[in-house]
């Protein structure tokens, strides 16, 4: 995780940035026991850099939506797998 010097006006703000902060450890520290129940030890720079990789395109010609995933890449499905998220379809139709 990054951070960077924070400079708030009002204590509301305070409040807003630790809770955030706390958020976010709490999710972290989540993630790292469901890699570690299923014997994975990921790095946090490699599990951003390929989930970032994954992107959808959607595609419309006439009344016809589809949506098209990029391949996954790297650790991307065990991290999926892990915290017990389908992967998305490769190509899904969109009403």
């Amino acid at each position: 995780m990054e951070t960077r010097p924070i400079y708030h006006q009002t204590d509301e703000n305070i409040r807003g940035h630790v809770f955030c902060s706390f958020l976010a450890l709490v999710l972290k520290k989540e993630f790292d026991k469901r890699l570690s129940r299923v014997n994975l030890d990921y790095e946090w720079n490699d599990v951003m850099r390929d989930l970032l990789a994954l992107q959808e395109v959607i595609l419309e010609d006439g009344n016809r939506k589809v949506a098209i995933r990029t391949q996954c890449k790297g650790i991307s499905s065990g991290v999926f797998k892990a915290v017990g998220v389908a992967m998305p379809p490769t190509i899904k139709e969109i009403k």
